[in-house]
């Protein structure tokens, strides 16, 4: 990873907090296709709606905020959250007792896509570039 995106994961931890590890997503609700077809946007509404959550209104997973574009998920001692790429803003954060795994799923596009499970039964679907990231994941959080 570059050293942006390695001061960016590192930007407003808590004191004594330790950053385990971090990767480049994009949440799946907010994934766009390449390319000007009526197929990238048929293609681009099952992305963002069709497994891409689950779990309704008062969820964890439904908290999540609106967003655009790739950010960091990263992992600490204490917390998961996701930060922009470029100057580490806190996006969205959680304690680490809130995620209880990650899931790898198949790859249906370009990008490798899994989950976050929440401990109250809802997830989120992420898209990533590498799978290695997934398995970055999964060894930091179950």
């Amino acid at each position: 990873m570059s050293v942006l995106h390695e001061r960016s994961a590192l930007n407003q931890l808590a004191p004594g907090e330790r950053l385990l590890g971090y990767g480049t997503v994009v949440p799946a609700k907010s994934a766009k296709g390449i390319g000007p077809t009526i197929g990238r946007s048929l293609g681009n509404e099952l992305v963002n709606s069709v497994g891409a959550q689950s779990g309704g209104a008062g969820t964890i997973a439904a908290q999540m905020p609106g967003t655009s574009g790739a950010l960091l998920l990263r992992v600490t001692d204490q917390r998961i959250g996701l930060v922009q790429p470029l100057d580490g803003t806190p996006v969205w954060e959680m304690p680490r007792a809130w995620v209880s795994r990650v899931e790898r799923r198949p790859r249906t596009q370009l990008m490798a896509r899994f989950r976050l499970h929440f401990a109250d039964g809802s997830w989120l679907a992420f898209l990533t570039m590498r799978r290695r990231t997934i398995e970055q994941f999964r060894s930091l959080i179950g």
